[in-house]
C-alpha cells in the first residue's frame, strides 16, 4: 500500500513538472503572439491597460495615512464668524472650511458666538463641617457566672419563724 502511494505521488510530481514546462513555453510565446518584442514591453502594456480600465474600488496604498492637523489661522476664524452670523450650522461650516467640528466650536467659543446655557446654574449646598471622630467604644468586662461546687448543698427547709422554737437564753 505504501509503495503504491509513493508511486502515485512520484507520477503526480512528474505531471506537475510537465505542466510547469508547458506553461513556461506558453507564457514565453505570449509577447510575440501579441506583437511585442520583449517580455518587459508586454508586461508594461498589460499594466497600463489594467490601470485604465479598472472597475470597482481603487487599490489601497500600503503606506498608512497620517492625519494632518488643520492650521486655524485668523482668516479661518474670520470666515467662521461670518458663516455663524449667516446662520450656518457647525457641521456645514466644518465641511466648507475643511476643519473639524470641534475646531469650529472652539473658534465660536473664542469669538463669543456660543449661546449661553438655558438652565440657570444650580446653587451649591453648604457643606457641613465634618463630624468629630467618635471615641473608641469602651470594652465591657465579661460577666463571669459564679462557680458551682461539685456537690450541691442541702437547703434548709423553709419554715415560717412562728413554727420554729426560739432558743432559750
Amino acid at each position: 500500500m505504501i509503495t503504491s502511494s509513493v508511486k502515485a505521488l512520484n507520477e503526480t510530481k512528474a505531471k506537475v513538472a510537465r505542466l510547469e514546462q508547458a506553461l513556461a513555453k506558453e507564457l514565453a510565446s505570449l509577447p510575440s503572439a501579441y506583437g511585442f518584442d520583449s517580455l518587459k514591453a508586454f508586461v508594461a502594456a498589460i499594466k497600463a491597460a489594467g490601470d485604465k480600465g479598472r472597475v470597482g474600488r481603487p487599490k489601497k496604498s500600503t503606506v498608512p495615512k497620517t492625519r494632518k492637523r488643520a492650521k486655524i489661522t485668523d482668516a479661518i476664524r474670520a470666515k467662521v464668524g461670518k458663516l455663524v452670523k449667516a446662520g450656518k450650522t457647525g457641521s456645514q461650516i466644518a465641511k466648507a472650511l475643511k476643519i473639524s467640528l470641534p475646531s469650529v466650536q472652539n473658534v465660536k467659543k473664542a469669538l463669543g458666538l456660543v449661546r449661553p446655557a438655558t438652565k440657570p446654574a444650580r446653587k451649591r449646598k453648604a457643606r457641613r463641617a465634618p463630624a468629630k471622630r467618635a471615641a473608641a467604644p469602651k470594652l465591657r468586662k465579661k460577666r463571669v457566672s459564679p462557680k458551682k461546687s461539685a456537690a450541691p448543698e442541702s437547703k434548709p427547709s423553709q419554715v415560717s419563724d412562728e413554727s420554729t422554737p426560739a432558743p432559750s437564753a
